[in-house]
């Protein structure tokens, strides 16, 4: 006799949308990156198969047949259930179709394949954005405004006009109006004179991406809508209301609460990114979660008749509080804009929701499916979108893995709360770090304890982060107050990204693409698997976390021990940091002198932190070329730096600027390097022997630029070893060098000038006669660095060459006899 089922028990969990969703999403992913015909045959083809196999049964049914047996009743359901996903998947490439068709028909796709300018008016879909600083060559790429549009008109240049419906991608170039560009609503209506051109990738959903003319302000047509301006101004509010807080809470908890990063610097999200918690800076269902959560209480107590949260408190019925959570989930939707990532979460939101109210978490499969299914109908670019998977996948381990994982981890007398979280922590690894890995190559050994102690702030921060939202539209001063209080949960959460991030193995390089991520989810896979099968041992699980702790630590010591590196008594070390340059001088103990940054701070200071860096009583600058200065955030991270010195010629001028208000911000003097200057520090000590007064017409005018005004050092370690450091002198100042010190004579260790580009000065090379000589280059550059003739000429002159893009950081020990180059390969 079977035992009636209890109100918290479960049956097995309903399965059959799962298939229907996963093949409307496939065809969509495929659809969308394809010409148009390709969807019709591709959802023709899956009409017939369905056809073929509803047909027989359709047929046998109308003929009034005697009853099926059970294995044809069976076989029937089975054809049934392919049909069904046949015709999901011919839905969704006919979705994709019709969606990717607006990309290809109308007036702006043949502007953009003809790079034409036009006048065009545009319907501002997104909110502004700015693009990430990034370094390209020697240069600083600019800052520009970023934002979605529709473009509704078109002005040809030969005056004819068009209506149109086209979205495309806008580019603004920086400039004094940048901020009332960042101003601009969704919905608001702009009149713009742009250059079209294809998008970079195919499959991408802009018709074009249009390049605006100048950084003149913005031409408003029409005003944004209603719902728009409600929610630009409940934002404003809340920024407002956060103006007093520290700088990291001030920064994130917009982010927190509405998706407003627009605060958020880059070491702040590098941090967060090498931690695994930048779904916190994204709208995401866990916003929603919070609210909802707090409205009815902890899972599976929505049913029961004492209730938990505020819901019965208010005295409201489960109707009632079914009403609310919609109200409040429209809200969210409205405050956060109505983008496909906010439908998103509001979707995800709402499934948790329904786990939370119900307790039935296995039973809400059908529920994230059929959300999956809907969403990538409604929108198929979603379907090509990693934030989506990702969501999707966080979700569905949550409502899954995680609750077996729980009992599992109760079961050998883990606290149940710290289970809970363990658990979701864990879940939400496993099964994401996989897609991650795709494209960010990389692993994160400390996303799980970051993502632990995050969570316990991320609550608070996010139900006082909405109370500041919407106090601020009655009463500022209540509001400012409240996120006071909001900005120490807040704060924590910055200071757990900012702590992990900072560990020596906070992340683990990894293979990107597919690959990469197929080969992590077999290795998760073998890890869980034999997790499972190995008796559980205290002793056994001491030992691994310990191992890990030593991964991620890495003590100097340790990493001595294990890697060979760096070598005990280094002098001289030329850090990997791809198309740049940073190398550093030991100055005994834990300080050291560093001559350039290198173009990205976290490279910088994972090399120093190697070399057991953490006093730089100087840093030299030898130039501003970005490739040399954009790294210099990670050398003043968590190190005290005495000054920095930089040359006279202060080109380009933004990059300039850019090191000074770094080192104003870290209360780091600049001084200038002069010709002749001596100096000491530790067991080192060097002379500037380069740029003297007036170095363009030194080197007879502006050829070089800022190369050839480089700071260029000699320098004498211990045991006498001498080292001659160019930074990226051109031909013409090496050899106006030259000139100028006929007494300079061989050394032992040269740093070759500009990445070991073909534009060297024989004769200085012949002069200096150098034992080693050390290029810094990237893999891969685009412009042949090292030079093969350049390689050739120091070798023929008795050189032993290295160079980081093959041998890695190059570290030089000894001196005389002794001396001996260690690349860490």
């Amino acid at each position: 006799m079977n035992r009636a089922r209890g109100v918290g028990e479960e049956g097995p969990a309903d399965l059959r949308l799962v298939p229907l969703a996963l093949a409307v999403w496939a065809a969509s992913a495929c659809a969308v990156g394809v010409t148009g015909w390709w969807s019709v045959a591709g959802a023709a083809v899956c009409l017939v198969g369905a056809s073929v196999l509803l047909v027989p049964g359709l047929v046998r049914r109308r003929s009034g047949g005697a009853g099926a047996a059970p294995v044809t009743s069976g076989r029937r359901l089975r054809a049934t259930a392919c049909a069904g996903v046949l015709l999901c998947a011919a839905a969704g490439a006919a979705s994709a179709g019709l969606h990717a068709a607006d990309l290809r028909r109308g007036p702006v796709p043949a502007l953009a394949r003809d790079y034409v300018r036009a006048e065009m008016e545009v319907t501002v879909t997104s909110d502004p954005r700015l693009t990430r600083p990034r370094v390209r060559g020697n240069a600083m790429a600019p800052v520009s405004v970023v934002l979605d549009g529709e473009v509704t008109r078109v002005e040809r240049p030969d005056g004819s006009a068009h209506r149109t419906r086209a979205p495309v991608l806008m580019i603004v170039p920086p400039g004094e109006h940048r901020e009332k560009w960042l101003r601009l609503l969704p919905s608001t209506r702009l009149r713009v004179g742009a250059r079209a051109a294809p998008p970079l990738r195919s499959g991408e959903p802009f018709a074009a991406v249009l390049k605006v003319d100048g950084a003149g302000p913005p031409r408003i047509v029409g005003p944004p809508s209603a719902p728009q301006r409600t929610a630009g101004e409940l934002r404003a509010g809340l920024r407002r209301a956060t103006e007093g807080l520290a700088p990291d809470a001030r920064a994130l908890l917009p982010g927190l609460v509405v998706g407003d990063t627009s605060r958020v610097g880059p070491d702040l999200r590098d941090a967060f990114e090498a931690t695994d918690l930048t779904h916190l800076l994204a709208v995401s269902g866990s916003n929603l979660s919070v609210i909802l959560l707090l409205l009815i209480g902890r899972p599976g107590r929505a049913h029961q008749v004492e209730r938990g949260g505020l819901a019965p408190r208010l005295g409201l019925s489960l109707r009632a509080t079914a009403v609310a959570g919609g109200a409040l989930t429209l809200a969210f939707v409205v405050v956060c804009r109505p983008d496909p990532s906010v439908l998103r979460a509001a979707a995800c939101g709402l499934v948790v929701l329904l786990a939370i109210g119900t307790g039935r978490r296995r039973s809400l499969i059908p529920a994230l499916a059929a959300a999956v299914l809907l969403l990538v109908l409604y929108d198929p670019w979603l379907a090509r979108s990693y934030g989506f998977l990702l969501s999707v996948l966080a979700t569905a381990s949550l409502l899954t893995v995680a609750p077996r994982w729980s009992e599992a981890l109760r079961r050998r007398r883990v606290p149940g709360r710290l289970a809970e979280a363990l658990a979701a922590a864990l879940a939400a690894q496993a099964v994401c770090a996989p897609v991650v890995v795709v494209f960010a190559a990389r692993v994160s050994l400390v996303a799980i304890p970051a993502n632990l102690f995050a969570e316990l702030a991320v609550a608070p921060a996010t139900v006082l982060g909405f109370a500041a939202l919407a106090l601020a539209q009655v009463w500022e001063p209540a509001a400012a107050g409240v996120a006071w209080v909001a900005g120490w949960p807040a704060g924590w959460i910055a200071r757990v990204a900012r702590a992990g991030g900072e560990l020596p193995g906070a992340q683990l390089a990894w293979p990107g693409g597919w690959w990469g991520g197929l080969v992590l989810a077999v290795v998760t896979g073998l890890v869980l698997v034999g997790a499972r099968r190995l008796p559980y041992r205290g002793w056994i699980a001491g030992f691994v976390a310990a191992l890990l702790l030593l991964v991620v630590v890495r003590p100097v010591p340790l990493t001595r021990w294990a890697t060979g590196w760096p070598p005990p008594g280094w002098v001289f070390a030329m850090c990997q940091v791809g198309q740049g340059d940073a190398t550093v001088l030991s100055a005994g103990g834990d300080a050291a002198v560093v001559v350039d940054a290198g173009p990205e701070p976290v490279l910088v200071d994972r090399c120093l932190r190697e070399l057991g860096v953490r006093r730089v009583p100087l840093l030299v600058l030898t130039h501003f070329h970005a490739d040399h200065v954009a790294g210099l955030r990670g050398v003043l991270r968590g190190r005290s730096v005495g000054a920095i010195q930089t040359t006279g010629l202060e080109e380009p001028p933004a990059q300039a600027a850019f090191v000074r208000r770094t080192a104003a911000a870290a209360g780091v003097p600049v001084v200038r390097a002069g010709v002749g200057e001596h100096r000491r520090a530790g067991g080192l000590e060097w002379w500037v022997l380069w740029p003297p007064a007036g170095s363009r017409q030194a080197v007879g005018g502006s050829a070089g630029g800022a190369n050839d005004a480089s700071v260029t050092l000699l320098v004498r370690a211990a045991g006498g070893l001498r080292l001659l450091l160019l930074g990226d002198l051109e031909p013409p100042a090496q050899r106006a060098l030259l000139r100028s010190g006929p007494g300079l004579g061989p050394v032992d260790v040269l740093k070759v000038a500009h990445h070991g580009s073909a534009h060297q000065d024989p004769g200085l090379i012949r002069a200096v006669r150098p034992r080693l000589a050390l290029v810094s280059a990237g893999r891969d550059n685009p412009y042949g660095h090292p030079s093969p003739r350049t390689v050739e000429a120091l070798r023929a002159g008795g050189a032993r060459v290295l160079r980081t893009d093959r041998d890695g950081a190059v570290a030089v020990v000894g001196a005389g006899r002794g001396l001996v180059a260690v690349p860490r390969g």
